[in-house]
């Protein structure tokens, strides 16, 4: 699939693994979703632009490297919090902004219920965060609502993947990549990815 990266990895196998087990508890699921979303961010950022710094080692001067440009980090809240602790460890400049979104019962469409922006979106690389990419719905509004705040290099960074979530956001947003650790087999009847790992906020926060 074209813009789409999976990551294939022994590692990352195995945590999926923890992940996926419904009977992996509270805590392993945290430490192996942390882990995970220090993979995910190596990956999402292996372009990051550099700029050279002089530093001065034991020895004598040499260059070095510093972010030639901001990484803002913005969740989909509220399971894409489960992914933001591995990024910003690995990435520790980088801010951190919250996209909140619901689905209207009536009009079935999303709607904003919270949002915090960081400034610099229009120069930023922005990694949208969210573990499971299902309809895609929750995903594409976010995408519009980003670009409609100046978000112009934007990468989807998720755990798993349902083919129908990356048609959609293929579809709305040709522009932006989709970095995953897996893409599943397909969305069951009440929009789960099949076979998935159930609901990844609830695992993650403890309130299955």
């Amino acid at each position: 699939m074209e813009k789409v990266s999976v990551i294939s990895h022994p590692v990352v196998d195995r945590y999926l693994t923890y992940l996926r087990d419904k009977n992996t508890n509270t805590a392993v699921f945290r430490r192996a979703m942390s882990n995970i979303g220090i993979i995910l961010a190596y990956h999402a950022l292996n372009d990051l632009k550099l700029d050279e710094t002089e530093v001065e080692t034991p020895i004598q001067t040499t260059i070095g490297y510093k972010p030639g440009q901001e990484v803002v980090v913005i969740p989909i809240l509220r399971a894409g919090l489960s992914l933001v602790d591995g990024i910003i460890n690995f990435m520790p400049e980088a801010k951190v902004g919250h996209v909140g979104v619901y689905r209207d019962e009536e009009t079935h469409q999303p709607v904003n219920y919270y949002d915090n922006l960081p400034t610099g979106l229009d120069k930023a690389l922005t990694l949208v965060v969210d573990p499971m990419l299902a309809t895609g719905g929750s995903g594409s509004h976010a995408l519009h609502f980003l670009k409609e705040n100046g978000a112009k290099n934007i990468r989807f960074v998720c755990l798993i993947a349902a083919p129908e979530g990356i048609e959609r956001l293929q579809s709305d947003h040709p522009d932006v990549p989709i970095i995953t650790a897996a893409i599943d087999e397909r969305l069951n009847e009440n929009a789960y990815i099949v076979p998935g790992l159930g609901d990844a906020g609830d695992r993650y926060f403890g309130t299955v």
